[in-house]
């Protein structure tokens, strides 16, 4: 398998996702946000996390004019497969690439800890390595991840089980840490081929760091 890893002024975990998949056996190989074309033989393309532009305007809302974004459309709009994570998923909304946007924490403050998420959608091939209702440990680490998308939106989500993953607690009980509605921490398209979420399943590969849950989040994208 071979996944190409965006890169922007700011990005900060391009080299842990590259880790992470060379984990897992993957080739992979950092695109530039200047490049106008990806790899034609690419199985995944990752939008990294970190602060892309510094964040500066909105996260993620500078990032979307870069010239590597309208391949990543193209690519995507063809049934290619993308991946979001915190920045990344910023990034993807901004594009509109997913559904929703990204607003400040409630608490306004910065959060960096691990947290606990439900699978709440497993018909698809990021989290088809586990099951409905299984509670996983994976770091956060964001300012502006207050997911946030009105009453009729919300209700498309559900209705087409777009609704990947909810923040809880070790049992599963809700526990919500930034104000997201419905508590959610991860989406995909209708497709199911582009998916976004806030926590960083590429920083939770190893028992050592806290966590290998991203192991498995991962681990579906190999066997297509």
């Amino acid at each position: 398998m071979k996944v190409a890893v965006l890169q922007f002024p700011g990005t900060n975990c391009e080299y842990d996702t590259v880790y992470a998949f060379k984990k897992l056996g993957a080739i992979t190989q950092v695109i530039w946000h200047k490049e106008e074309s990806l790899p034609e033989d690419i199985d995944l393309v990752v939008v990294a996390g970190g602060f892309s532009y510094g964040d500066y305007l909105r996260s993620g809302a500078i990032a979307k004019f870069s010239p590597i974004m309208k391949a990543v459309k193209e690519y995507a709009n063809n049934g290619g497969k993308v991946l979001g994570i915190c920045n990344g998923f910023q990034v993807l909304t901004e594009a509109r690439l997913l559904p929703g946007a990204l607003k400040r924490n409630e608490s306004l403050h910065f959060i960096s800890r691990h947290h606990n998420l439900k699978v709440v959608a497993n018909d698809n091939i990021f989290l088809e390595k586990l099951s409905v209702d299984d509670v996983i440990n994976v770091p956060i680490a964001h300012h502006d991840g207050n997911y946030f998308i009105d009453a009729e939106g919300l209700e498309e989500l559900y209705t087409n089980n777009q609704v990947l993953l909810k923040y809880t607690d070790a049992t599963g009980k809700i526990s919500n840490p930034n104000g997201s509605v419905d508590s959610i921490a991860g989406i995909c398209n209708k497709e199911k081929n582009v998916f976004g979420l806030m926590p960083h399943p590429e920083r939770a590969m190893e028992i050592l760091l806290g966590s290998d849950d991203g192991v498995k989040m991962l681990e579906g994208f190999l066997s297509a």
